[in-house]
């Protein structure tokens, strides 16, 4: 719990897999995946639909639990007083009522401008639907918070807002990101995938660097001494 594990391999080793498989949206072949009960997960999609929605709400809908009690308050008459206070009691204990300028303070974190922050959706480019992407996965509450190469269409300024962001989210991070500066600023572990194995290594990614070629170099002198003794055992 509150770890921020960086996610490295070559392509094609499963990273994206393994983020699968945490969503249920896979299942495993064989062994067994346990997770904690009632785990939040957050998880940035990969593509956004040309939505007719305005930006800010499609961010906002990222908190489900502020979403659903919106759709709710809209038609009061639906409603009994009773259900109606309890609704306005939950609000209250979420925060909702700051929920909008929450949702607009990571969309101009993002690089968002304040007047695009009612523009649907539809309006936008790919690179900037991969934003509001981001923002809406941000906005969820989470215990788990899986993010993919979310470094990919953000400058710079975007970058370092959202280094100090992950910095300061108290739930776990599983990031997949090829981007080593961004890996060193954010994670405290490293999980390296390769020949279908995933060794967990403490440390940002210039720490596993490091580890790893020191690993390598005794893994080298291991072999290399086995070859000699097994040469002199048939001489």
């Amino acid at each position: 719990s509150g770890w921020k594990v960086g996610i490295v391999g070559a392509n094609g080793v499963g990273k994206s897999s393994l983020f699968k498989l945490l969503l249920g949206q896979l299942h495993q072949d064989a062994g067994e995946l346990q997770l904690p009960g009632q785990l939040r997960i957050a998880h940035m999609a990969q593509e956004v639909k040309a939505l007719d929605m305005p930006a800010l709400d499609f961010v906002l809908s990222g908190d489900e639990e502020y979403w659903q009690i919106q759709k709710q308050l809209a038609q009061p008459e639906q409603l009994s007083d009773s259900e109606l206070a309890q609704l306005h009691g939950r609000f209250d204990e979420i925060h909702g009522y700051s929920a909008p300028s929450k949702a607009a303070q990571l969309m101009a974190g993002l690089g968002f401008m304040e007047h695009q922050l009612r523009l649907d959706v539809s309006s936008f480019s790919g690179g900037w639907r991969m934003r509001l992407n981001l923002a809406r996965s941000l906005m969820s509450r989470s215990d788990l918070l899986l993010l993919g190469e979310p470094t990919n269409h953000l400058d710079l300024d975007a970058i370092l807002w959202l280094e100090d962001w992950l910095n300061a989210y108290e739930g776990t991070l599983i990031l997949i990101s090829h981007d080593r500066d961004f890996l060193d600023a954010v994670t405290d572990h490293i999980l390296h995938i390769e020949n279908q194995e995933l060794t967990l290594y403490t440390g940002n990614y210039s720490t596993f660097e490091v580890t790893r070629s020191e690993r390598l170099a005794q893994q080298q002198q291991a072999f290399e001494k086995q070859v000699e003794e097994i040469g002199r055992a048939h001489v």
